[in-house]
């Protein structure tokens, strides 16, 4: 081989050896390992949390609803106890062991006494802490109802739901079937619940057959006050009108002060001219 060549190629090899080199592979396969070994973060949820409340409390799972659970149980169970003839009210460790709930723990119960039934519309709350049903209307035997139910007409108030007669008043059924000829049962056409109004006989009048007849032989159903109106005045027939009650501006009954005699007061400065103007007069 040629001297030259291999002079060259030595020459080629120390150069090689005296320039520094910078391997990168390694590097990046440890980072490639540490990346693979660390594990990765769960992404962070934004979902609220459901608000607790007591009209969906069905719909909830776990502590709430199991919550809600128990105090719905203790409304019926006083209800029960109150439309069964019972007036008298109970502590909460009663009524968890007449319901079968004494496994409740102590942070249900606290709620309960101190949120839950406190603030409950259906409970009442007596002074030494007990708790009872708290019924629409305080009525407690026949007689009650029906003058309950004078009442309500005497001052104008209509009706009352059948619902709040039934939560209110103790063995309703036997007593609503005794006053049956005192009650008028009206149902009501948008939700289909009775209302009972008082039967006042007193306001009962004998009505001719023929006009009863003319009377349910016209059909009303669908159509206002605005269109009858318009409909009697088509065929000569006016309505009332102004039947309001007139409101007569008020009279000040107040009695005007008597006017004073007004008199003649002589000027004060002209006392030393007083003879002279008696010669004169």
């Amino acid at each position: 081989m040629d001297p030259a060549l291999l002079r060259e190629r030595e020459a080629f090899k120390k150069r090689a050896l005296a320039t520094p080199v910078v391997e990168n592979k390694k590097k990046k396969e440890v980072t490639e390992d540490e990346t693979k070994k660390k594990p990765k973060a769960p992404p962070k949820s934004t979902a609220v949390a459901p608000r607790i409340d007591a009209t969906n409390y069905k719909h909830m799972s776990g502590s709430s609803q199991y919550k809600f659970g128990v105090l719905a149980k203790i409304v019926k169970h006083l209800k029960t106890l109150h439309q069964d003839g019972a007036d008298h009210a109970l502590t909460l460790e009663d009524i968890l062991d007449e319901t079968n709930q004494l496994d409740v723990g102590m942070k249900i119960s606290q709620w309960l006494r101190t949120e839950a039934l406190a603030s409950n519309p259906k409970i009442e709350v007596t002074s030494d802490g007990r708790y009872m049903f708290k019924p629409p209307y305080r009525i407690r035997d026949r007689k009650g109802l029906l003058k309950l139910l004078r009442q309500t007409d005497l001052k104008g108030f209509g009706g009352i739901l059948l619902d709040d007669i039934q939560e209110s008043l103790p063995n309703h059924e036997k007593i609503l079937k005794i006053l049956d000829k005192d009650i008028v049962y009206i149902t009501r056409p948008i939700d289909k619940k009775k209302i009972l109004f008082y039967n006042d006989k007193t306001a009962h009048m004998p009505i001719d057959e023929e006009f009863q007849k003319l009377w349910r032989s016209v059909a009303v159903d669908g159509i206002d006050d605005n269109k009858i109106e318009e409909y009697l005045e088509k065929q000569g027939i006016r309505s009332m009108q102004d039947t309001s009650l007139k409101v007569m501006p008020k009279v000040n009954l107040k009695r005007k002060a008597a006017a004073k005699k007004r008199t003649f007061k002589k000027p004060r400065d002209n006392e030393h001219l007083k003879e002279i103007l008696q010669e004169y007069e």
